[in-house]
């Protein structure tokens, strides 16, 4: 049996790096959001034995370091399944680009293989094999809008965001993300602190690991507590006025509101403080979106990716154009709620 899904991709509304863990990887607070771009995994299982990857795209490896392999591999053992898998990757994202890509393609691909075996993992299971396969995996078990903590594999479902136009940006620049992590880890080593006085001459400093993550937290409150209010007293939006108390112009919508409150709570990207240094290029990139009208706009995970949330669908066209025209893929998408994700991966 053959089954087509999508494999939607994800970007980062803020990520704050904390402290490295006596496991090998570094505490992590982000929120995930779902998007409307996709890849296209196509799974049929047949006679014999055996996983096989199928990609026209080279920059993908089709031997066991793929994740869908490795999925596919402990799925067929948990559900004590037979059978030969060939699993066709159609490659529209950018690879290693900061979108989840490779995590989507590999949660896609568990759920085809459940429908094309017409079995089905229970859902702790679902996410311990992601977990245990991938920091980013779990996520696309949940879609829409996610707390991701630990070093990001587990994960909460928040209270959706409206869908909102964006513009992705897929400069062609790779970024490693182990480097990344390391260019943070010398960042933190030098003797930085919050700024003390602001006299002249004093050093600009980051807080401790802990109290990063801990601050994370506050402002993550702060704004969904926003986010809730904003759904439940509508007419406080209606009359022209955000929950924050801050004034907006009338006809300001749900979505552009619970936007500026996001941006308000100074929600940022640890890791352009390492990438955009050594790629000031898509430091500019950041700021084209911004000039063009993006509420806000920020570096997706490590990188490469630069994304931009919009009020309206035609200014994130306007933006996406005018990348293009200066020589950078970009797109106009929308962000996907939860229900969205779900009823549109089989569809």
């Amino acid at each position: 049996m053959d089954v087509t899904v999508r494999s939607f991709a994800k970007i980062n509304l803020g990520l704050r790096i904390g402290a490295f863990r006596h496991d090998g990887f570094h505490e992590l607070r982000t929120v995930y959001q779902t998007i409307a771009l996709h890849d296209i995994i196509r799974v049929q299982v047949g006679r014999g034995s055996g996983i096989e990857i199928r990609c026209e795209d080279p920059r993908v490896p089709k031997d066991d370091s793929n994740t869908c392999y490795r999925i596919v591999d402990r799925a067929m053992l948990a559900l004590q399944a037979r059978g030969r898998v060939v699993i066709e990757i159609e490659k529209r994202l950018a690879v290693q680009g900061g979108l989840g890509g490779a995590s989507g393609n590999a949660v896609a691909t568990l759920l085809a293989l459940e429908r094309a075996l017409k079995r089905k993992l229970p859902s702790p299971e679902r996410l311990e094999i992601a977990a245990d396969v991938g920091s980013d995996l779990p996520l696309f078990l949940v879609g829409g809008t996610i707390l991701g903590v630990g070093h990001g594999e587990e994960v909460y479902p928040l209270q959706d965001l409206p869908s909102i136009p964006c513009v992705i940006a897929t400069p062609e620049i790779g970024v490693s993300t182990p480097k990344a992590f390391a260019d943070w880890d010398a960042l933190i080593g030098r003797d930085l602190v919050v700024p003390t006085g602001g006299a002249v001459g004093t050093k600009l400093t980051l807080l401790p690991a802990s109290d990063r993550i801990s601050e994370f937290g506050r402002v993550l409150s702060a704004w969904l507590g926003g986010l809730s209010q904003s759904k439940n007293k509508q007419d406080k939006l209606k009359s022209g006025r955000a929950l924050s108390g801050v004034p907006v112009s009338k006809g300001r919508g749900r979505a552009e509101t619970l936007l500026l409150d996001l941006v308000r709570t100074g929600i940022e990207n640890d890791f352009e403080r390492v990438v955009f240094p050594k790629y000031p290029e898509l430091r500019e990139v950041k700021g084209v979106l911004e000039r063009a009208g993006a509420v806000y706009a920020s570096l997706s995970g490590s990188g490469s990716t630069i994304y931009g949330l919009f009020a309206s669908r035609e200014a994130a066209v306007k933006a996406a154009a005018r990348l293009r025209e200066d020589g950078t893929p970009a797109v106009a998408t929308i962000t996907l709620t939860r229900q969205q994700y779900w009823n549109k991966i089989f569809d």
